[in-house]
C-alpha cells in the first residue's frame, strides 16, 4: 500500500514544488555538434517515469525510451482482479485530493473519480493525515473495546504526533518512537489504574498503524527532528473507481508505441563517457541491460525505487556515484508496508464499520514486541479497511503489516496465511466457529527484485538534505561545465512529499523539466506547433 490510512501507502508514487532548482545555464548544455533530438532514456516505468516521458514528449522530445526491469508499467501503483472487482496491490488512495495535488488534477481531468471525491467540501477537509472515522477495535480476549475509550486514547496519540511534527529543535538521534514513548510515560501517571493496561495496548496498536503510514519496522527507526518536512495537503482521501492503474494508462495513452519497452531490465549505466550511436554520433551514456542489449543518450533519468539504489549503489553506475549520494541513499530509510487482502462470505462485522483495529491486551509502546516471527507476525497486523462498495467488490478486508513481520508473512504459503487469519479472527472476535476467508490475496513489495521494499522515510540519522542529495543530477554541480546526463526521479527524491504517489509524479514532472530547461528551442517549436 502506499498507506497512510487517512494519510499517506504500497509505495508507493503537489504544487507548489519543492524543485532543487540547477542554476547551470540551460544554452551551453545543449549539446556541441551537429544539431539534433536529445536522447533521452528514462529507466523505469512507474508513474515518476511515466510522468517525465509524457511531458517530454509533449514538449517537443522525439527520441525516448522508457526501460521497465517487469512486464508491466505503474511501478507501485498496481491494480489487480480480486473477489468481485478490483483492488490495489500497491498504491490505495489519493492523499490530500484537493487542487495542489497533481495526482488529484489528473485523475479530475480524466473524469477517473467518484462524485464524493469532487465535492468541494471534501477537498477542504483537512484530516492532517489521520483517518477520517474512529475504527471499531477488538481485543485479543475477543471483546469489542468501549468507543469512548477509543476515542480518548486516540486524540490524545494525535495529540502527540502533531506535536512531533512541530518540534523544530530535538536531538538529532532522537526518533518519533522515543518521543512517543516520553509522552507515554508522562501521561501514564494520570490515568486509572484499570485503564492503564488497555490504554497501552491500544498505544501499542497505534504505533503499529504508523509503522504501516511510514513504511517502517518500528517508529524507533523514524527520524523525530525532519519528522515535521512531511506536508500533508487537505482532502479527504478517495480512491479510484477503475482501479489506480486507470491513471497510469491514461497519463501513457498519448506516447508513441514503442516509447515502452517491458522486461528490459537495466544491469549498469556508463556515463561521462563518448559511446558511439548508429547514426555516427557521440553521446555520453549508455544504458547496458540485463539481456545484453544496450541504448546510447544524452541524458538518462533514474527513477528505481530507493530500494532497489540501496542493493546496487555501488556498481548500478559507472563512474561510481559521488560518496556523498551513497551516503545519502544509506542513510534514508526504506521498509516494507504490505497487504492481506480477504475475502468473506458474509461479514462478521456491521453494515456501518468503515475501519477494524486489532490489539493484543499486554502489549505496550514501553516495551519491543517478541522476535519469534513464525510465532508471533500476526501481532503486527494492526488495521484493516472495510472495502466499498461491497455490492461491487463483495466482503473484502484489507489489512495493512509492516516491517519485519511483513518480510517474514512473505514467505508464507497463502495456505498457511488464510488459517493463521482464520485463527486471528476467531480469537479477536471471541466466535470459534467463525467462517474463514473464501479467498486471500496479498503484496509482496520486500520480495519484488526491482523495488525491494514499499516506500522511503527519513531514518533517525538522516535529514531532508539527504533526499536533496538524491534528487542532485550528475555531473554535479562542482562540474558545472560539463552537461547533464544523469537525472533521479521518484518518491524518495521529494523533500516534502517522500512515499506518496503526488510525490513520484512530482519528481518526475521536475526532472522532465530540469531537460526542458537545457532545449528552450525545442519547447519553442513544440509550442509553435500546436498553434
Amino acid at each position: 500500500m502506499q498507506p497512510r490510512p487517512g494519510t499517506r501507502l504500497l509505495l508507493l508514487l503537489v504544487l507548489p514544488l519543492a524543485a532543487l532548482s540547477d542554476t547551470r545555464g540551460s544554452e551551453e548544455l545543449e549539446p556541441m555538434g551537429p544539431p539534433r533530438d536529445p536522447v533521452v532514456v528514462i529507466v523505469g516505468a512507474g508513474i515518476s517515469g511515466i510522468v517525465a516521458a509524457e511531458k517530454l514528449h509533449r514538449r517537443g522530445f522525439l527520441n525516448i525510451k522508457v526501460l521497465e526491469a517487469t512486464g508491466r508499467t505503474g511501478g507501485r501503483i498496481r491494480t489487480q482482479s480480486f473477489a468481485k472487482g478490483l483492488v490495489e496491490i500497491g498504491a490505495q488512495w489519493i492523499h490530500g485530493p484537493s487542487p495542489a495535488n497533481p495526482v488529484f488534477q489528473l485523475a479530475s481531468q480524466f473524469s477517473l473519480l467518484g462524485p464524493d471525491a469532487l465535492l468541494e467540501e471534501n477537498q477542504k477537509m483537512n484530516i492532517e493525515g489521520h483517518p477520517s472515522s474512529i475504527p471499531v477495535v477488538y481485543s485479543s480476549s475477543g471483546k469489542k473495546i468501549s468507543p469512548e475509550v477509543v476515542t480518548n486514547i486516540t486524540a490524545l496519540y494525535y495529540t502527540w504526533l502533531n506535536k512531533a511534527q512541530n518540534l523544530t529543535d530535538c536531538d538529532p538521534v532522537a526518533s518519533v518512537g522515543s518521543f512517543i514513548r516520553q509522552q507515554v510515560v508522562q501521561s501514564s501517571q494520570e490515568w486509572d489504574q484499570d485503564m492503564v493496561e488497555i490504554n497501552m495496548a491500544l498505544l501499542r496498536g497505534l504505533l503499529n498503524v504508523e509503522c504501516c503510514v511510514s513504511g517502517t519496522h518500528s517508529m524507533n527507526y523514524v527520524g523525530l527532528c525532519p519528522y515535521g518536512e512531511y506536508t500533508m495537503l487537505p482532502g479527504l482521501d478517495c480512491t479510484f473507481p477503475r482501479g489506480y492503474e486507470s491513471l497510469v494508462n491514461h497519463i501513457k495513452a498519448p506516447l508513441p508505441d514503442g516509447t515502452v519497452v517491458l522486461n528490459k531490465a537495466v544491469k549498469s549505466i556508463d556515463w561521462n563517457g563518448s559511446f558511439h550511436g548508429g547514426n555516427s554520433h557521440v553521446y555520453p551514456v549508455k544504458v547496458q541491460c540485463e539481456d545484453g542489449d544496450s541504448f546510447v543518450a544524452d541524458h538518462v533519468i533514474v527513477t528505481v525505487p530507493l530500494g532497489f539504489l540501496k542493493k546496487r549503489s555501488l556498481d548500478f553506475l559507472s563512474p561510481p556515484l559521488p560518496p556523498g549520494k551513497i551516503q545519502a541513499i544509506k542513510n534514508l530509510g526504506f521498509g516494507t508496508n504490505n497487504k492481506i487482502l480477504l475475502e468473506f462470505e458474509k461479514p462478521f462485522w456491521d453494515p456501518n464499520t468503515t475501519l477494524i483495529q486489532t490489539v493484543w491486551e499486554g502489549d505496550s509502546p514501553l516495551t519491543e514486541p517478541k522476535k519469534d516471527l513464525k510465532q508471533n507476525w500476526m501481532r503486527k497486523l494492526c488495521i484493516f479497511v472495510v472495502l466499498e462498495p461491497p455490492e461491487q467488490l463483495g466482503h473484502v478486508l484489507c489489512g495493512f503489516i509492516a516491517g519485519e513481520e511483513s518480510e517474514f508473512m512473505e514467505t508464507l504459503t497463502d495456505e498457511e496465511i488464510l488459517s493463521s487469519m482464520t485463527d486471528f479472527f476467531r480469537t479477536f472476535t471471541g466466535n470459534p466457529e467463525l467462517p474463514p476467508p473464501i479467498s486471500i490475496l496479498r503484496s509482496q513489495w520486500h520480495s519484488q527484485p526491482y523495488t525491494g521494499g514499499s516506500y522511503s522515510y527519513v531514518a533517525v540519522g538522516s535529514s531532508g538534505s539527504d533526499v536533496d542529495n538524491l534528487a542532485e543530477p550528475l555531473p554535479t554541480h562542482e562540474e558545472a561545465l560539463k552537461p547533464l546526463q544523469v537525472l533521479f526521479a521518484g518518491e524518495a527524491t521529494e523533500r516534502n512529499f517522500y512515499s506518496t504517489t503526488h510525490g513520484a509524479l512530482i519528481s518526475g514532472r521536475r526532472e522532465a523539466q530540469r531537460l526542458i530547461d537545457r532545449y528552450p528551442k525545442l519547447g519553442a517549436a513544440a509550442n509553435k506547433a500546436k498553434l
